[in-house]
């Protein structure tokens, strides 16, 4: 146990120097969905075509920019409410065996491990744009330009076992049951172009293009159970410091959204390219307890130790919105139609739906209310609420809805997520 706790606030430490995984949305948008809400900024870096509607061209000034943020926290976790116990019950159990208890201590414990080892996991992202960003320049001949640099990472702690068996010399039992730590930093450049294609009395056609370049490290770490002689907090650090492995890679978005007057629907193909990014390889023959709990869990397909590359796969998204004239209620949905991994190797493919209200006085908050779920992978569900104070301060808060309980019996969301920015007003 104490081992995990250590991986914990290791990963916890590390991500807060990072920030989101790509594969979450980005502050007020958590909340809105990923169809385009010129009243938020942060909409705009979804579907490319969406920095075209970002900037009023009823004013003189063709900019828009973010200010400071937006600052994205989130911890998600699996059913670990009594994880501690069921580590030292294991402890336990190997410290008391006997010859004579051995092939029933052996049961019990893989019967825990099993357990533990489809739910044990803690998850963190923290995220911020680079400050200004993203920036938005609509040209007199009504073509806009979109520059975009962020920082994103993910960091992901579990537990993996697949043997329990007798050592034949001493009776006692051993066990390959490991602690996994994976890091992802993503450094990401965009830059991106939107127009109007095509317009009739009934609406506008926009498209948009945009390309990323991504420089992506990789870190990884396995701590045994059992192993003694490796420091858990080392191990993570040198895997995100020391032996992480940098790559580059640049993905290819395609977006396009028709306009009306009260209403719009758009599509975003993300990563049309698929780039590959290079993993990080487990050292299965060092002689270590770690090592040799690497080997035998390689050979029983619970760990893949060779590095395999990470594919950023293709996304494709669909987007509605109804709204007012003046876009003052919105109502915005927004569908993944494919799961995509993401650089821990967990799924994700958001469905999402939101109201949202922004008056036009800089005194009225702005309000959004918001549903959210993972369609794959966990199928976490959340129940998100944002608030933007004098046009430009957002906030954003989203928990899910299911819940675990604490090692006190009390009950917990599984994940919640925080979001605070400063950007230019509409």
């Amino acid at each position: 146990m104490k081992k995990l706790l250590v991986l914990s606030t290791s990963l916890l430490s590390t991500a807060a120097m990072a920030a989101m995984p790509v594969n979450q949305p980005i502050g007020s948008s958590f909340t809105l969905s990923s169809s385009p809400n010129k009243r938020a900024l942060a909409t705009a870096l979804a579907n490319p075509a969406a920095p075209f509607l970002m900037v009023n061209e009823q004013d003189d000034d063709n900019f828009r920019f973010g200010i400071l943020g937006p600052l994205s926290i989130g911890i998600e976790m699996g059913d670990v409410s009594d994880l501690g116990d069921r580590m030292e019950e294991i402890e336990d159990i190997i410290d008391n065996s006997t010859a004579g208890t051995a092939a029933g201590d052996v049961t019990r414990v893989e019967n825990i491990l099993n357990e533990v080892g489809d739910t044990a996991y803690v998850k963190t992202s923290v995220g911020m744009q680079v400050p200004l960003m993203p920036v938005i320049y609509k040209t007199d001949n009504n073509g806009a330009f979109m520059l975009d640099a962020s920082i994103s990472s993910v960091a992901k702690a579990n537990v993996l076992s697949s043997d329990v068996s007798v050592d034949g010399g001493t009776g006692k039992l051993t066990t390959d049951a490991s602690f996994q730590a994976q890091t992802a930093v993503d450094l990401a450049l965009g830059l991106g172009y939107s127009q109007s294609m095509w317009e009739n009395s009934h609406g506008m056609l926009v498209g948009g293009l945009k390309a990323t370049m991504h420089n992506i490290s990789m870190g990884r770490a396995l701590v045994s159970l059992e192993d003694e002689s490796t420091d858990a907090d080392d191990a993570i650090s040198d895997a995100v410091d020391e032996d992480a492995v940098d790559s580059t890679g640049v993905g290819i978005d395609l977006g396009m959204v028709w306009v009306s007057n009260n209403y719009q629907v758009g599509v975003t193909f993300a990563n049309i390219n698929e780039p590959e990014f290079d993993g990080v390889a487990i050292d299965t023959a060092c002689g270590s307890e770690s090592c040799d709990a690497a080997q035998s869990l390689q050979n029983a397909g619970k760990l893949d130790a060779s590095g395999s590359k990470y594919v950023m796969e293709m996304q494709t998204t669909v987007d509605l919105a109804l709204s007012t004239s003046g876009k003052q209620f919105t109502l915005g949905m927004s569908y993944d139609t494919n799961p995509v991994k993401d650089a821990v190797g967990d799924e994700y493919q958001w469905a999402a739906a939101s109201l949202s209200y922004y008056g036009d006085s800089h005194f009225l908050p702005g309000l959004r209310v918001g549903y959210r779920q993972n369609m794959a992978g966990t199928e976490l569900s959340y129940g998100s609420f944002g608030l933007t104070i004098l046009k430009r301060l957002n906030l954003d808060v989203a928990v899910a809805l299911d819940t675990v309980e604490d090692e006190d019996g009390d009950e917990m969301p599984r994940s919640v997520y925080f979001a605070l920015g400063y950007d230019t007003a509409f």
